[in-house]
């Protein structure tokens, strides 16, 4: 299963009104472990930075000038895509402007139901609680101290992880997919899944570990693991 975690940035709000896409970063996935390759791409978006943007993600009219616009490189972006699923933070923002742009090349658009909404998921899994990215990487421990500024690719990069958690962490299937049982193709035969770098930190706190302690000496040897 191919799976692509998504992000851009953009001069505003709605394309609708002149806004565009500046950025868009984008890391692949394979049966959910990340396979190392990406998409990224910096885009003129034909028009001034809002002050208000620039402060988002730092990109500004004097850096953006000498890139190439979203018409030069829209069908490489659909080709790196293809018919995978995209994984989005607040999938209607993104989609929004992607199929914009899209439809303003007379390229096909993406397919709503192509996205899978990390931001609806978050919220369905805990209710009432901050979705945002930085809420869910605090919720999961994931390390993103080097978001200092929204950037596309940085943040597909931790949203890949905040996704992995949402969905109930990394898990490979160990080759058990139905391609691999159909004997699979070329994917299937020759790519694995590489070991976690860094083993994910324990998600129980040092509260929580005492607490259960004192729970279990309450109860004697009325617990099971207690008797003989």
């Amino acid at each position: 299963m191919r799976e692509i975690v998504l992000d851009t940035e953009t001069t505003g709000f709605d394309p609708e009104s002149g806004d565009r896409i500046v950025e868009i970063g984008a890391v692949e996935l394979h049966n959910h472990v990340a396979t190392g390759r990406t998409y990224h791409q910096y885009i003129n978006p034909e028009r001034s930075m809002p002050q208000e943007a620039f402060e988002v993600h730092g990109l500004g009219d004097d850096f953006l000038r000498d890139k190439p616009k979203f018409a030069e490189i829209g069908q490489a972006f659909l080709d790196f895509v293809g018919d995978a699923k995209l994984v989005i933070h607040n999938a209607a923002f993104d989609m929004k402007f992607l199929n914009a742009e899209l439809g303003w090349m007379n390229l096909p658009k993406l397919p709503w139901e192509q996205a899978i909404d990390t931001l609806e998921i978050a919220r369905k899994r805990f209710p009432g609680s901050p979705a945002s990215l930085d809420a869910l990487c605090r919720r999961f421990a994931i390390d993103n101290s080097a978001r200092t500024l929204h950037g596309a690719l940085l943040d597909s990069e931790i949203l890949a992880e905040v996704y992995l958690e949402l969905i109930g962490g990394r898990q490979p299937d160990f080759a058990l997919s139905a391609g691999s049982q159909q004997g699979g193709g070329a994917a299937g035969d020759s790519w694995r899944p590489s070991p976690r770098v860094k083993p994910l930190p324990a998600r129980i706190t040092e509260e929580e570990r005492k607490a259960h302690a004192e729970f279990v000496a309450k109860l004697g040897e009325k617990a099971l693991w207690s008797r003989a």
